[in-house]
């Protein structure tokens, strides 16, 4: 099977949809081998913040020389970004040979009664294989979805992280941040090292309650607090006081949730060093600096400027829009923006009325898209000022054209769309 087939048969599992519980996973590991059981992990759950959290944690440990899995998703651009040792994304041919490897124990299961293994299930099970081979010191594993009964959650931690909790995927978690914690709480394991981002109190609750019964050590980020020096487009710069304490740390993503989530890492960090690990503050340092994310508040181009960002719930957007604020006062911000019929976008959108009137709408690259011309009437009720664009390309190409030395144009709303949007950009503007 050669990449393109791989990738056309881990799509075709997609239709085997959303299928909780972890037998079909736990028995697809066991005819591997278990290779998860060899890996030192540090998993990492959450509503927003997993993806930028996981990515200082990853920055830090590769500073400080190990070689780290780095398991994420969605992918922005490429598949392969998906599963990466430290900035190397697994190549083609790997994907093509794991895929390979596992039909036939995919076969296996079926005919030992199980059901097929769910897209993000296989995935998981090659990044376990590919880094148990390739013998990587730390994996940094971010939870698809929820936590309980995530695929991801088959391993035995060093130790679990909860970034924010909100509403997201209520239909599958639950529809109170009660139920929903519970559900990231379900990565929480027996005598296991917890990292809590400071949470609304339903949220906490719940958290402490479980990490209680699994008699799991907790680590709250909020014992530590943050005093933001210098917060400008070009960067942050920050110091920690209590728990832990560090003068001026460096980082290059932007917002000042990002501050927090590099908190949530640093508090996490600190826990791996108590567990005997070598980390040494210069790596703290350095890793941090050195931290990317694309599509994080992503400046691709200055005066004019062209900001990604891949928020696309109500709590990452409002994050987006005080970004914005902070960063932009002076400017006018045009929208380029698509949206999921499931996620509450009418929310989303008074939020983004804050700092825009104009906006282009685009079809994201999902059955579950609002299509542009659905968008732009949602948007034209509000009185604002809307163009449906037939494809990312003609959006792209219309903002830019367009775009003036005093405006911004903010590509947002979907990872779907943005992904799209920044394969695009990347080669028309460099």
């Amino acid at each position: 099977m050669n990449y393109k087939e791989a990738l056309s048969f881990i799509e075709n599992t997609g239709k085997f949809g959303i299928n909780l519980g972890l037998k079909r996973i736990e028995r697809l590991c066991e005819l591997m081998g278990n290779p998860q059981s060899d890996l030192k992990i540090i998993h990492v759950a959450g509503t927003n913040g997993k993806g930028s959290t996981t990515t200082f944690i990853s920055s830090i440990l590769m500073s400080q020389g190990y070689r780290v899995g780095i398991y994420t998703s969605p992918y922005i651009e490429r598949f392969t970004e998906r599963i990466k040792i430290n900035d190397t994304e697994i190549s083609q041919e790997d994907v093509a040979r794991l895929v390979t490897e596992m039909r036939p124990l995919i076969n296996k299961l079926i005919e030992e009664g199980l059901d097929h293994p769910t897209e993000f299930e296989l995935i998981t099970a090659c990044a376990f294989k590919y880094y148990k081979e390739n013998n990587v010191d730390f994996v940094v594993l971010e939870v698809g979805l929820g936590g309980r009964f995530d695929a991801t959650n088959i391993i035995k931690p060093l130790t679990s992280v909860i970034t924010t909790i909100s509403y997201d995927h209520v239909n599958i978690l639950g529809d109170t941040l009660g139920k929903i914690a519970y559900e990231k709480a379900g990565i929480i394991k027996e005598n296991t090292p917890v990292v809590i981002y400071p949470q609304e109190e339903e949220a906490m609750e719940v958290l402490l309650k479980v990490a209680k019964d699994k008699n799991a050590p907790v680590f709250m980020v909020s014992d530590s607090t943050v005093e933001i020096i210098n917060d400008s487009i070009e960067g942050i710069k920050f110091n920690v006081t209590g728990k832990y304490s560090y003068r001026d740390i460096e980082i290059n993503l932007l917002g000042e949730h990002q501050v927090y989530n590099a908190l949530t890492a640093l508090t996490a960090i600190e826990v791996t060093r108590g567990l005997g690990y070598n980390i040494e503050e210069s790596a703290i340092y350095d890793g941090f600096k050195k931290a990317k994310w694309p599509a994080r508040f992503e400046v691709l181009k200055k005066h004019p400027y062209v900001v990604l960002d891949g928020g696309h719930n109500i709590q990452g957007i409002k994050a987006l829009v005080k970004s914005v604020k902070k960063y932009f006062p002076d400017k006018t911000v045009k929208v380029v923006c698509g949206m999921l019929k499931d996620k509450n976008y009418n929310e989303m959108l008074e939020e983004l009325f804050k700092i825009s009137s104009s906006f282009i709408t685009v079809t994201p690259n999902s059955p579950r898209s609002l299509t542009s011309e659905e968008l732009k009437k949602v948007i034209q009720e509000y009185s604002k000022e809307a163009i449906a664009a037939q494809s990312v390309d003609e959006a792209v190409n219309l903002i830019l054209t367009t775009l003036k030395d005093n405006e911004v144009a903010l590509f947002c709303g979907s990872l779907y769309m943005i992904g799209e949007a920044r394969s695009i950009l990347m080669k028309r503007l460099y």
